[in-house]
């Protein structure tokens, strides 16, 4: 708008509404005819609508009733319109979408790639402008959300599971101890089959093979554990019980954890389009199975050891006043 047709008391809007009618049309009536609906627009002629000039052409008509050319009132310029206007809560959105191919690069390598450069150069550059992430993402974030309550009941079901049998509050937790170890080994096994990017994270599906992975682990622990507590009730020394439990245990829970290892490596190493999906969760579990038998076989013992250790201080922190009490 020119500081002539400000003067003129005319508005941009006012401009722009009476350039849309002169061009486009200005519904005047609408007629029924049958099923139809006929819509009678007013608008300029063919002729007068054809050329960019005819808008130089055009008067202008001022709250006053007086008729201005438009190039007296205002100027424009040439430009790219948009063929469609899309909203979302009354404000103006564009979804950008892909299809990723699996077989070359993840869809969270995208998202990394794109958030470390391209992305935060728009958002730095156009401060008015947001972004959010929808479609499967934002299905992906939803599901993990929904996910924690439900696995956190399982733990707590596991737990129960094993505190019934073994009568102990404390055996329990020293079982499910490898859970977090699987974990770790299931991050390595990501990072030696490059399924893994620091930035990017994790995949969905590696995050539901991690979840698989606590209720498989936890068999391994499950078995050295109870061959302590049998030996230990046959009349053995909670060390030797400890150790031989471990060297006579060894070479089934490895061959468990192989076994497994192997079963999965088919998927693993699978380069088909349609397996791509799941190798991640084939990676999660294989390598959190594998990682967690280590963990089994050394860390395990010297858990049920220092829990013993506990037990032992606290019975000897308890034991002075008993003592005085039957004294007295």
């Amino acid at each position: 708008m020119k500081p002539e047709g400000d003067a003129a008391g005319l508005s941009l809007a006012q401009l722009a509404s009476q350039v849309r009618q002169a061009f486009y049309g200005e519904e005047a009536q609408r007629i029924q005819r049958g099923r139809d609906d006929v819509r009678v627009m007013v608008r300029y002629t063919d002729s007068e609508r054809r050329s960019v000039g005819a808008l130089d052409r055009m008067r202008v008509r001022t709250p006053a009733g007086s008729e201005i050319p438009f190039t007296t009132v205002a100027e424009a310029d040439l430009g790219r319109g948009y063929a469609s206007i899309n909203r979302t809560d009354a404000r103006r959105v564009v979804s950008v979408t892909a299809d990723v191919d699996r077989s070359v690069i993840t869809a969270e390598e995208v998202l990394s790639d794109l958030s470390r450069g391209y992305l935060n150069d728009l958002l730095k550059d156009h401060p008015r402008v947001a972004l959010s992430l929808e479609g499967e993402q934002r299905q992906s974030g939803e599901y993990l959300v929904s996910l924690v309550f439900p696995f956190l009941i399982a733990l707590f079901v596991i737990y129960a599971l094993l505190a019934i049998p073994l009568h102990s509050y404390t055996q329990p937790l020293m079982i499910m101890s490898v859970i977090p170890f699987a974990y770790v080994g299931a991050i390595w096994g990501h990072q030696i089959m490059k399924q893994f990017d620091l930035v990017a994270g994790i995949a969905m599906m590696s995050i539901l093979g991690m979840i698989a992975a606590a209720g498989v682990v936890v068999n391994s622990s499950l078995i050295l554990t109870y061959t302590v507590n049998r030996l230990v009730s046959e009349g053995e020394a909670l060390d030797d019980a400890v150790v031989n439990a471990a060297v006579t245990r060894c070479r089934p829970i490895i061959l468990t954890s192989l076994t497994t290892f192997v079963g999965l490596m088919p998927l693993m190493f699978n380069t088909s389009v349609q397996a791509q999906f799941l190798v991640p969760m084939a990676v999660s579990l294989a390598f959190g199975v594998t990682f967690a038998t280590v963990i089994t076989l050394l860390v395990v013992p010297a858990i049920y050891r220092v829990f013993e250790d506990i037990g032992g201080l606290i019975t000897g922190l308890r034991s002075p006043a008993v003592a005085t009490e039957s004294t007295v």
